[in-house]
């Protein structure tokens, strides 16, 4: 199966609260969001959103210029029907990340666990280069991914875990690190799983560095 297949297949047969990412208050992505100075005008993608409720939290919160990429088309009209006349508020993009080539630049870039997903050296390069392409000058990027203490899986797919220093080495030729934490997510099933978050600022240069 395909990975659109995949998640297709997983957003049908499945409720919001029926998967293990589900998060009532996504506490950490909107501390991250806050700490970095977003403002409220600020354009942010909100990579691999899915049913995600940051966006509701975001709208709820005054933000104007929102993003949400999700290579699944049932959970974008998902999240369409449940956020209902706001949902027009709202940029939604049906597509593979590693296919997105909008032409436009954000100032904030927000990945909670679509990045994990990527496993060969090329998918992960490709995802590097394609966000610094779509990051402002002054941009902001925050990954959440399961940490050397998280999971091996997730949704039957396997995930690359990372640590501090291994998540900066891979997006050191673009972006610098301001901080990461670790945290624990509680999932629905009441297991817990453990996530590193970070947040980078991009380098102010034309070709990156190694």
């Amino acid at each position: 199966m395909n990975k659109k297949a995949h998640w297709e297949k997983v957003y049908s047969t499945k409720e919001i609260n029926e998967v293990s990412w589900y998060q009532q208050t996504p506490t950490e992505s909107l501390d991250f969001i806050k700490q970095m100075g977003i403002n409220k005008e600020s354009s942010i993608i909100d990579i691999g959103g899915g049913d995600s409720l940051l966006v509701d939290h975001l709208l709820e919160l005054g933000f104007t210029n929102i993003s949400v990429l999700d290579i699944s088309e049932v959970a974008i009209n998902k999240a369409k029907a449940r956020l209902g006349e706001k949902a027009s508020k709202v940029n939604w993009i049906v597509s593979d990340v590693l296919h997105l080539d909008l032409g436009l630049k954000f100032e904030c870039w927000h990945d909670r666990a679509a990045f994990h997903f990527l496993q060969t050296e090329e998918e992960i390069e490709n995802y590097v280069s394609i966000a610094q392409k779509h990051v402002s000058k002054e941009g902001k990027l925050i990954v959440g991914t399961f940490s050397t203490e998280g999971p091996e899986k997730c949704s039957g797919l396997p995930v690359k875990q990372y640590n501090d220093t291994l998540i900066s080495a891979t997006l050191q030729k673009w972006f610098e690190k301001i901080k990461c934490v670790t945290v624990d997510h509680i999932t629905p099933f009441n297991t817990i799983q453990n996530f590193m978050f970070c947040s980078f600022k991009k380098l102010n240069t034309q070709n990156g560095h190694s």
